[in-house]
């Protein structure tokens, strides 16, 4: 049924009546009658009832409006749209577009407009060019007559020093470029949404799984060509192309990106080019010893860098700072500018903050799993990761390259990947792995003793296949009855995440809350290993609670859940990007939509059924 509707008066009746607490969105906090009523122009009229089919009215009509239309033929099926139909609609034909950047001329425009940070934006864009990359550095020089932005050629040396040295003056940095018949064109990349308008590490893989999914390959293959750009410019994949992350990295998944666009693109001289870059990540980022790689053959993660990470908001760290900076009889502030200086001098928060960097480089900022010790701890997941990195070596290597492969002066056989497999898992045995318990457990190099914290992270070894059947069965038995929660599995147990107060505020990636990359992880881990009833519960528990909160809070598609109370309303530390919208979400939020995508495929066609209904799992599992 198509009714041809005026648009402007539409959406202006539409929000005086239903749009009570005027943010723009209709919500079930919205107090109006829930029913609306839309005049055709020929005269008939069609009522519009419930919350959900009035947000997707609201939707349809903001769309039409910024496409410049004044007259919508709206059809009366996509107000009545199947929730979960919907959804995955929006992400593959509307989100994805939202979140695709460039860093050609097009691109910068946008960048321009980024609010990253009141105290990290100016009036110009500076842009910050690999010292090889001499296509780049021309052209973003051209550009300065065009555009508000100053080029900046990088040392060949990148340092601590250098790079604290450039946090008065941070910017943007410089992505791949092709050249295409004369015309310079940015390699697309998609970003996470919200404040995080750049290309993160590890959420690149996560949504690259979405794109996939959703038939964007040349996209998902782009990600792969920029982490590729990176590590052979800047020595590793960033944690985002952001100046001050020139010293970090993120957990590490770029063997798992290229599997997976080989899979699709059979190309087999692309996969041979990022085999080599991946060899060169494993062998210069994570296996230098004294680095990263720790004196008993496991991982940590330790980011260089010098003084206080620059992108957080003005106040983040003054609780540490205050006591010190009393001792001394001075302002914060006074402190902080001769800390940063180097005029003050403190030991004890030099490895302060060299913990907090790497905390940041684990992806997992922040967590009481890893604060103030992040530097010292061998960590399950990164272990698994680097475990994964391994195996994929050793299987590509033997199915794509007669089981030899020459890059870096050496070459490598399935053999010797296995070899270093097998070593890690032995290892993570000895250090990781807590018998008793049935779980893995993070290890302190400097304590020489497990941490106790029970994290979602201890699952990984699963989609790692790095866990014995034996200890995949404890794993089932022990770790996922408590963190399983009515939404799916939280970051930690309450128990671990410990007593929250004004003093010790809670931290966003430990319980309530629950993460799209642990879900994602984990559902592949269980079906690794044969538990599919376990994997689907947790699916449909993860897309129910996605459903829910977009069907009753207008589209809403977040960064993260409360996983206990099952809603996007969550509000430690940062808060929670993707809520803030006017009208309509044109983004939702990178991993989260990939985790949607994914979950489908995943799920059975019964319980898809019973999501569009909004059936609550405990009428579907019999645990609950």
């Amino acid at each position: 049924m198509i009714f041809t509707i005026q648009i402007r008066e539409t959406l202006k009746n539409l929000l005086i009546q239903e749009d009570t607490d005027g943010d723009k969105k209709i919500t079930i906090e919205d107090k109006g009658p829930k029913e609306f009523v839309i005049r055709a122009t020929s005269g008939k009229n069609y009522p519009i009832k419930g919350t959900y089919y009035l947000s997707n009215l609201l939707q349809e009509l903001v769309r039409a409006k910024n496409k410049g239309l004044e007259v919508l033929e709206l059809d009366i099926a996509r107000i009545e749209e199947l929730p979960v139909n919907r959804i995955s609609r929006s992400i593959k034909d509307y989100y994805w577009q939202g979140l695709t950047r460039t860093m050609d001329e097009k691109g910068i425009e946008a960048l321009l407009s980024d609010t990253k940070n009141d105290t990290l934006t100016g009036d110009i864009l500076n842009i910050y060019v690999p010292f090889e990359d001499t296509i780049a550095l021309q052209y973003y020089q051209q550009l300065e007559k065009k555009l508000p932005i100053e080029t900046i050629q990088l040392p060949e040396i990148i340092t601590p020093e250098f790079v604290k040295s450039i946090n008065t003056k941070p910017g943007i940095l410089a992505l791949k470029l092709i050249n295409e018949n004369g015309n310079i064109q940015g390699i697309p990349f998609v970003v996470p949404g919200g404040r995080f308008n750049e290309m993160y590490g590890w959420d690149s893989y996560f949504e690259s799984v979405g794109l996939i999914i959703d038939g964007k390959i040349a996209l998902a293959k782009a990600m792969a060509d920029n982490f590729q750009y990176e590590v052979e410019h800047y020595g590793k994949i960033l944690n985002a192309n952001r100046s001050y992350y020139l010293t970090r990295t993120q957990p590490p998944f770029y063997t798992s990106l290229i599997r997976e666009v080989f899979e699709v693109t059979q190309d087999r001289e692309w996969l041979k080019s990022h085999l080599k870059t991946a060899i060169k990540e494993y062998e210069t980022v994570w296996m230098v010893e004294g680095k990263r790689l720790t004196k008993n053959g496991l991982n940590r993660f330790l980011a260089d860098g010098l003084g206080m990470p620059p992108e957080c908001e003005e106040g983040h760290f003054d609780a540490i700072i205050k006591p010190v900076a009393k001792a001394l009889n001075i302002s914060i502030k006074s402190y902080i500018d001769g800390y940063q200086n180097g005029e003050i001098k403190n030991t004890a928060l030099d490895i302060y903050f060299l913990n907090d960097r790497s905390v940041r480089e684990s992806g997992h900022d922040t967590s009481y799993r890893i604060d103030g010790n992040c530097s010292e701890l061998n960590l399950v997941d990164l272990n698994a990761f680097l475990y994964k990195y391994e195996t994929d070596f050793k299987e590509i290597i033997a199915s794509e390259f007669d089981d030899s492969f020459s890059c870096n002066n050496q070459n490598y056989t399935s053999n010797f990947w296995n070899k270093k497999a097998q070593k890690r898992k032995q290892l993570s045995n000895t250090y990781l792995w807590d018998e008793e318990k049935g779980m893995y457990f993070d290890y302190n190099i400097k304590t020489a003793s497990n941490s106790a914290y029970v994290s979602a992270t201890t699952l990984t070894p699963l989609w790692a296949k790095m866990a014995s059947k034996e200890q995949a069965e404890k794993l089932i038995k022990t770790a996922l009855p408590l963190l399983k929660m009515e939404g799916g599995i939280a970051g930690s147990t309450q128990e671990s995440a410990g007593e929250i107060s004004t003093k010790r505020p809670q931290r966003q990636w430990d319980f309530p809350n629950g993460w799209a990359p642990h879900q994602m992880l984990i559902w592949k881990g269980l079906l690794h290993y044969k538990y599919k009833e376990e994997a689907q519960e947790l699916i449909y528990r993860w897309l129910l609670m996605i459903t829910k909160n977009a069907v009753d809070y207008n589209g809403t598609i977040p960064e993260k859940y409360d996983v206990v109370s099952a809603t996007h309303k969550v509000f430690a530390e940062y808060g929670n990007v993707g809520t803030d919208f006017e009208y309509i979400t044109d983004e939702g939020f990178g991993w989260m939509n990939a985790s949607y995508q994914y979950g489908l495929t995943l799920l059975n066609k019964e319980y898809k059924e019973h999501l569009n209904k909004l059936t609550t799992p405990n009428k579907l599992f019999k645990n609950d």
